[in-house]
């Protein structure tokens, strides 16, 4: 009979022994799964700083990604095509949500009081994942969002 090995490791933090594949500590709850940080400067900003002006409009995301040595910094590409596509996205769902509002427009009292709600929310949510967005940057982690930050992370790569 073939018995299964099972690799143990411990957590750096409360040194409770756990299986190698656990993404999180029993002992602590703390994740075991590393995560790319900023580490230094790059140009005359630090990483973090970089990123984080990175998610203030399109703009500053498109200078890095064309500026030296911007440019050539995968945690700064990383945020800066994060934010471009986060922006499109956010674009296109509100030109779609404004087609929508055309047609709920139609439907008496009730329309416009649909439009206006959806609009609010479309409008919160929007700015509170642009806030975790621009929060993570600068805590210097790379928080991918669903979609989108995995396309990101896969072009973040300097060519």
């Amino acid at each position: 009979m073939e018995q299964l090995q099972v690799q143990l490791r411990t957590c750096p933090a409360c040194a409770a022994q756990m299986p190698d594949t656990a993404a999180f500590c029993p002992g602590c709850g703390r994740s075991m799964q590393e995560k790319a940080r900023a580490r230094g400067k790059v140009g005359a900003l630090p990483e973090n700083i970089a990123s984080t002006i990175a998610y203030f409009t399109f703009l500053p995301a498109v200078a890095f990604l064309f500026i030296d040595p911007y440019r050539r910094n995968r945690f700064v590409r990383f945020h800066a095509l994060q934010c471009l596509m986060y922006s499109f996205a956010a674009i296109a769902i509100a030109a779609t949500l404004r087609l929508a509002a055309l047609v709920l427009m139609m439907i008496p009292v009730l329309g416009p009081l649909l439009v206006l709600v959806i609009g609010v929310l479309f409008g919160l949510a929007a700015f509170m994942i642009w806030l975790v967005l621009v929060i993570k940057a600068f805590q210097g982690e790379m928080f991918e969002l669903p979609i989108l930050g995995r396309v990101a992370a896969q072009y973040a790569d300097p060519s």
